[in-house]
């Protein structure tokens, strides 16, 4: 179970607009103002000088089985809770996660989807820290991050442990469009056979 991130300004940009509606929902930052409307995922962008980020070139450390490849410029998580946990809360736990683990030091934004029947808020994080460090994700980083949001979850009154399946307290990789089209449209394979891992119970 791994985050997933955006390597080029045109990704990230389509995938903010798809984690706002493209307006409809409130984009919360970490400066605690949300953004919302035509304009905000751009806004966004530009906030977080991604444009800049795009040109510098890559860290002496990128290792060889990246060539080819660009450094991501955001990575993006959800987490994820079953059907019938309060979605404020659910919200609640990650924006208290986000700000112990990157305020001060790195760019994130939050969005709540109550679009399926289990609450989803979607995080974006900045690669690119303020003092010019990138952000490694590795799979035990994943791991604290469970245990971290499953404690938040608790402080919250939702009731949640912190398992290798993410039971509950789940992050999980951001769905691809067109997965997500397909699953709006109930036809989607893909969904079908990931069912048990994403809504694990």
């Amino acid at each position: 179970m791994l985050n997933q991130g955006g390597r080029d300004l045109g990704s990230v940009a389509r995938h903010l607009k798809y984690l706002d509606r493209d307006g409809e929902l409130p984009i919360e930052t970490d400066e605690g103002d949300p953004l919302k409307g035509k304009g905000a995922s751009k806004a966004l962008l530009d906030d977080w000088d991604l444009e800049l980020d795009a040109k510098r070139p890559p860290p002496a450390d990128h290792k060889p089985r990246h060539m080819g490849k660009q450094p991501k410029l955001v990575h993006k998580m959800i987490f994820s809770m079953p059907s019938g946990t309060p979605p404020n809360k659910v919200l609640a736990a990650v924006k208290d996660f986000a700000r112990e683990e990157f305020g001060a030091k790195h760019r994130y934004a939050v969005v709540l989807h109550t679009d399926e029947p289990h609450p989803d808020v979607h995080m974006v994080v900045k690669e690119m820290g303020y003092d010019g460090t990138r952000l490694n994700i590795r799979k035990a980083t994943l791991r604290e991050w469970r245990r971290q949001f499953a404690r938040h979850l608790r402080e919250h009154g939702v009731a949640a442990n912190a398992t290798e399946r993410a039971a509950r307290g789940v992050i999980r990789p951001q769905k691809q469009d067109g997965i997500y089209r397909a699953g709006c449209r109930r036809d989607s394979t893909h969904c079908r056979q990931r069912l048990p891992l994403w809504h694990a119970k």
